[in-house]
């Protein structure tokens, strides 16, 4: 006769997860391979402060070995761009009229010098309900519950100087400078929202689109750009997907 059944029997404790997940980040990362990469250099990474890291970007070397995007992160990217659509239908259902696709189903952009400097934006304000001047350019960004409090407090030029130069070349190539730009940034582990009107900064546009001539020229004569930091375990350094290859 046989015993009484195990209904706490379990399997190894990580065994099926482990398993479901590595089935799924193999799929993305194949996914990402097989995508065509990028022959410009993105405006949304102008910001960045190491030219020579935009030139490794623009010519597309590859990253360290270890450095490669991983599932993880490329599942954090969908999730950041799944957080953007969802705003987009909270600002349309809230009142304003929000574009985010021309009239062929493309997001609206730029692309200078010869379509090697280009960028896309998230959309543009025409109308709104409470007095705000329009056009104006909308960009949306998520984070992480630290580091949305802290464009909360700081605003968005302190605390991601990336996104602010993004907004400003934005604004200067779609001729979006009169008013100031809405950035939206969404709280990942709240769902808070956070609203801030952005001046254009001219100054700042120059620079980035001054920076981005520097690279490609940099990149034509077969040179390479100083980089950002004299010591390679800066801080910004110490975490770029090129530290092997910049320092060897």
């Amino acid at each position: 006769m046989h015993g009484p059944l195990d209904f706490n029997h379990r399997e190894k404790p990580g065994t099926f997860v482990d398993l479901v997940n590595a089935r799924i980040d193999d799929a993305l990362t194949k996914a990402n391979g097989e995508r065509e990469p990028r022959s410009y250099l993105g405006g949304s990474r102008l910001g960045e402060s190491c030219s020579r890291k935009l030139q490794y970007e623009f010519l597309k070397a590859p990253r360290d070995p270890g450095e490669e995007f991983s599932g993880k992160t490329l599942r954090i990217f969908a999730v950041g761009h799944i957080f953007e659509d969802l705003a987009v239908d909270w600002l349309i259902k809230a009142g304003y009229d929000l574009r985010t696709r021309n009239r062929d189903g493309d997001q609206f952009g730029f692309s200078v010098a010869n379509g090697r400097v280009r960028g896309h934006i998230d959309g543009v304000i025409v109308a709104a309900p409470d007095g705000l001047a329009v056009p104006a350019l909308w960009e949306c960004k998520s984070a992480n519950a630290k580091n949305w409090r802290d464009i909360v407090k700081r605003g968005v030029a302190v605390s991601k100087p990336v996104y602010a130069a993004q907004i400003a070349l934005y604004q200067a190539y779609l001729g979006l400078t009169e008013h100031p730009a809405v950035f939206t940034a969404i709280n990942k582990d709240t769902c808070e929202l956070w609203h801030e009107l952005v001046p254009f900064n001219g100054a700042l546009a120059q620079a980035c689109s001054d920076k981005a001539v520097r690279i490609l020229q940099a990149c034509d004569a077969e040179e390479w750009l100083p980089r950002v930091a004299g010591d390679p375990d800066h801080f910004e350094c110490a975490w770029c997907p090129w530290k092997q290859r910049c320092w060897a």
